[in-house]
């Protein structure tokens, strides 16, 4: 049975995505800065040499620029104490440059799976594994 501390996790992570689907990097930074530790450690295939707060407002900077209408679908989400996990399908619409590649019009769905520890009820520490092969192949790169 899932502790007070997970539930409350497990709607943080929620509140999260339904930022981002909203498709307006005002909004998501805003909800960055509420929800994420201003020193969290980010251990995923970020293309910065940023950190943090930082880091996380730049990655979605760099995603709704290439995908404007970037969507995260939450699969499963499971929590226990201080972490939770999720696995996600992730949708969009190459509209602009995004890891070299020029905008190609063509659709993406992709896989990721991120592992959230929370502190004092932020996000402090992020683990990503994002399936870039499949969306870069999509994307003709490969």
């Amino acid at each position: 049975m899932p502790t007070d501390e997970a539930t409350r996790n497990k709607a943080t992570l929620a509140r999260f995505h339904g930022a981002v689907n909203t498709g307006d990097l005002e909004i998501i930074s805003k909800m960055v800065d509420e929800l994420v530790a201003p020193d969290a450690l980010f251990h995923a295939p970020v293309p910065t040499d940023m950190t943090g707060v930082r880091a996380l407002k730049h990655v979605w900077a760099v995603l709704l620029r290439a995908f404007p209408d970037i969507h995260v679908a939450t699969e499963d989400v499971i929590a226990e104490g201080d972490k939770v996990v999720a696995r996600n399908t992730v949708t969009g619409t190459h509209r602009g440059e995004f890891q070299g590649v020029p905008p190609t019009g063509r659709s993406v769905t992709y896989g990721e799976i991120f592992v959230l520890r929370f502190e004092a009820g932020r996000i402090a520490e992020i683990w990503g594994v994002v399936d870039v092969l499949s969306q870069m192949r999509q994307l003709g790169a490969l």
